[in-house]
């Protein structure tokens, strides 16, 4: 089996390049692409951790008031997966355009649409009101109501801007390097998590109460600010050299979803597998684990979830680029595959830790399984997903993959756990005290082997396109066969 390396079977090429392949790039545009990258990364990364944070632990009472705070927690969660439901869509509109018009022009217009959804929900008023707020006054279901519009906004952007930021640093990257640059956006994702915690934690410490005040907003207001600074980045970008190519041969596809699901099934398939366990693990630690610990269930207090975060997405920020650089040195599909088992392996552990109630040990746990095994996969898969599509419909066979994932997984995966822990709490007669339902853990760690098991079994029946010709049009089990 060939896929334009010699070496597809361990991913290891000894006859790579040593400069950049192509020589119209210069050293100042892979930096410029690198910063632009990353930057809309960053803010995409601090909506989700805000919103993942918020979800957990404000938006229940804000927005949907009960006598139940279990209630609460999943109508918060269901809006947390309407967000995931979205970029599906999201990610066929843009990634068509991205096909046709460029890759530039997609990522400016998403990084405006997100930018502008998450500074609006720190504008909106909720469902009662409060004195200590800025909007006194309630105004009742219009409130979950705009909460959710907004949030459909965010998942529409969301849909397409990883995938543009991947597939920008790839197709620029030089090709023995592609692991670690197209790495560096996901880098982003470390610093919009460190700095979505760090906001959340210094607005959240002092305030037993929150909820009654009108801090909960600024974290929100503050997506401003990095909206700002990646639009700029993003203006001052040239287009990839991939589609400038096609361009110039006039070779741009004008149906890029209906060759997409014709000719690049397999790839699509097989990318959906592949993020499913990392895309699941991602909210289940980011969101679900921060709502298990300081529910009835475990009865931890505190800004747990901000702290667990801060450390977590600072070890992050040191797995992503190794990651991206074993995936060069070792092939992508061993790289992957040797970060989920890692997750496999400490999924019970992990949650079983977590169960106990101590914030030390929350913190650490947390940090090692999102840090580690969801972030180790995250470095690793950014090039590897680029390149097992065709140069014609790249943006487009990402953006789906990447997003009906989320879906699957990782809108699902804390919406499931909520309604676990929920049930739970509510076999032990609805006990508000700290160790009620211990063990909704075992049934959550579970849910979470499954997935990742899901994308283990991936690995194994998906070829290495490392080293691949991104100016080939076709996708990388097509270009396998020959």
């Amino acid at each position: 089996m060939t896929l334009d390396s010699p070496h597809l079977g361990d991913g290891v090429n000894d006859t790579r390049a040593t400069a950049s392949d192509h020589p119209e790039v210069t050293t100042a545009d892979l930096r410029r692409a690198a910063w632009g990258a990353s930057a809309g990364s960053a803010l995409e990364y601090y909506d989700f951790a805000l919103y993942s944070l918020a979800s957990a632990l404000v938006f229940g009472p804000l927005f949907f008031p009960s006598d139940n705070p279990s209630t609460g927690l999943v109508l918060s969660f269901a809006t947390y997966f309407i967000g995931f439901a979205v970029r599906p869509l999201g990610g066929i509109f843009f990634g068509r355009l991205g096909d046709r018009l460029g890759r530039k022009f997609v990522l400016l217009a998403t990084i405006i649409l997100m930018g502008v959804a998450s500074t609006g929900i720190g504008l909106l008023p909720t469902y009662h009101g409060s004195e200590g707020d800025w909007y006194s006054g309630g105004v009742g279901m219009l409130a979950p109501l705009l909460l959710v519009a907004l949030r459909i906004c965010q998942g529409l952007g969301a849909g397409a801007e990883m995938a543009g930021a991947s597939i920008l640093m790839t197709e620029y990257a030089p090709k023995n390097r592609r692991g670690f640059f197209a790495s560096l956006p996901f880098l982003g994702v470390q610093v919009g998590t460190v700095v979505a915690a760090l906001v959340y934690f210094l607005v959240y410490f002092g305030e037993g109460q929150i909820t009654d005040t009108w801090l909960w907003r600024v974290p929100f207001l503050a997506s401003v600010i990095i909206l700002a600074v990646a639009m700029y980045l993003r203006i001052n970008l040239k287009e990839s050299p991939t589609f400038r190519k096609l361009e110039a041969k006039d070779q741009i596809d004008h149906r890029p979803l209906q060759n997409l699901l014709e000719h690049s099934r397999p790839s699509l398939l097989r990318g959906i597998g592949l993020r499913v366990a990392e895309n699941g693990s991602s909210s289940m630690y980011q969101a679900l684990a921060v709502a298990y610990v300081t529910s009835a269930a475990v009865g931890v207090t505190g800004p747990i979830g901000a702290l667990s975060l801060v450390f977590a997405a600072s070890l992050g920020a040191i797995v992503v680029p190794i990651a991206g650089q074993l995936s060069d040195r070792f092939g992508r599909v061993k790289t992957y595959r040797a970060f989920a088992y890692f997750q496999l392996v400490s999924a019970f552990p992990i949650w079983w830790a977590l169960s106990q109630g101590s914030v030390v040990l929350t913190i650490v746990v947390i940090s090692l399984a999102l840090g580690i095994g969801t972030w180790g996969m995250f470095g690793a898969q950014s090039a590897f997903l680029s390149e097992l599509f065709g140069s014609r419909q790249r943006y487009l066979g990402v953006s789906v993959a990447r997003e009906v994932s989320a879906v699957l997984s990782g809108g699902l995966a804390p919406l499931i756990g909520a309604w676990i822990i929920a049930m739970v709490v509510a076999a032990d007669g609805g006990a508000s005290v700290p160790g009620a339902g211990l063990g909704a853990w075992v049934f959550i760690a579970g849910y979470l082997c499954i997935l990742t098991l899901i994308t283990i079994g991936t690995t194994y029946v998906t070829p290495d396109p490392i080293d691949r010709d991104l100016n080939d049009p076709r996708d990388a089990f097509t270009a396998a066969k020959v």
